[in-house]
């Protein structure tokens, strides 16, 4: 039996890698230098640190699309990140891409995500928009609080007691450029991204069908025709046309009549799960609980855990830090114990 060092394994990818990869011994490097470890590639380091992440072990209590659902079968923002691993990997390996620097990247894509899914993530930008007196609706109001861009935060700033995990700058990059008009750098970083959306749709239709909110039959007939009749037939579709597509254009991309398929379905369900129906009749709700924590921390910042204000950041970063990392669960609780009066003992009389 022998070691397998680092400098073997990096080698390796050389040998069976596409020219276009992400090679390991090749990177940008990390913010803050240090040494190389001698068994694993810098990538692996980074799947790794993110694996063992607190952030990381919050997304199991955290929702996808269907706020504290009851079941044992609905996904959390957990099960999402890594079914988004799976599928990216997946293309990944078929394109001859860095599958370890893939992972990365898929693992740390949504570790920014607040309580309550995008409707956690509109409250908390609401709310500091209006602390700021800046319209919600701007451009810079918009800007105040996207989850890609905390999840860079939390790995770079908020991990290990204010150290961050100093990840390699493609994994930076592959995580904030996973949503949004910018593309990563590199063609993982972009797996990623086509992945990320394959899996919300094709599982969140699982998901809605689970509840009883939609059926099989009620998708539209000529995307169903395109794409398949079940779940896997769909992501197993999309993966192949996203191979297929990329080999004959030399990015990541998918064929028009694929594209226009996966379009419709996507328009299907924000028309009917993601912006209306059974499945968002808490959201209103669950916005009320993250704008009023943030309402009484701003007025109570000695009550925000030391390890959210030692980087001295205006007050609203501070609590926007603090409530983004929350569970759903906590963030109910302590909405609760702040502001739900506690009953007394009645005595007879």
């Amino acid at each position: 039996m022998r070691a397998i060092t680092r400098e073997m394994r990096e080698a390796r990818e050389h040998e069976l890698l596409s020219l276009e990869a992400t090679f390991s011994d090749k990177t940008l490097g990390r913010e803050h230098p240090e040494d190389p470890d001698p068994l694993r590639t810098c990538f692996q380091q980074d799947r790794d640190r993110l694996l063992h992440s607190k952030s990381f072990r919050r997304l199991a209590n955290k929702t996808q699309v269907f706020l504290a659902p009851e079941g044992d079968h609905y996904r959390t923002r957990l099960t999402h990140t890594l079914e988004v691993a799976q599928v990216s990997c997946a293309i990944s390996r078929s394109l001859g891409l860095n599958v370890d620097l893939t992972e990365a990247i898929a693992l740390g894509h949504d570790l920014g995500h607040t309580p309550f899914g995008h409707a956690g993530e509109r409250a908390l930008r609401v709310a500091r928009a209006r602390y700021r007196g800046i319209d919600p609706a701007s451009d810079e109001g918009q800007a105040l609080f996207r989850h890609n861009e905390q999840s860079v935060r939390v790995v770079r700033l908020l991990e290990r007691e204010g150290k961050g995990l100093n990840l390699t700058l493609e994994v930076l990059d592959g995580i904030v450029c996973h949503t949004g008009p910018v593309r990563a750098i590199t063609l993982e970083g972009r797996v990623v991204a086509r992945a990320d959306r394959i899996a919300y749709v094709c599982h969140d239709i699982d998901d809605a069908e689970r509840a009883g909110l939609l059926s099989e039959c009620d998708l539209p007939t000529a995307a169903r025709e395109v794409l398949g009749h079940s779940s896997s037939q769909r992501i197993q579709t999309m993966i192949h046309d996203v191979v297929r597509t990329s080999v004959q254009e030399g990015d990541i991309g998918m064929s028009d009549e694929v594209w226009g398929a996966f379009s419709e379905l996507r328009g299907f369900l924000y028309e009917n799960l993601y912006l209306s129906g059974d499945a968002k009749s808490e959201e209103g709700k669950s916005e009320r609980v993250v704008q009023s924590l943030f309402a009484h921390f701003i007025d109570h910042m000695d009550e925000v855990p030391l390890e959210f204000r030692r980087h001295q950041d205006a007050p609203d970063v501070q609590v926007a830090d603090y409530i983004s990392t929350m569970t759903d669960r906590y963030a109910i609780r302590l909405y609760e114990d702040i502001f739900v009066p506690r009953v007394w003992g009645m005595r007879r009389r």
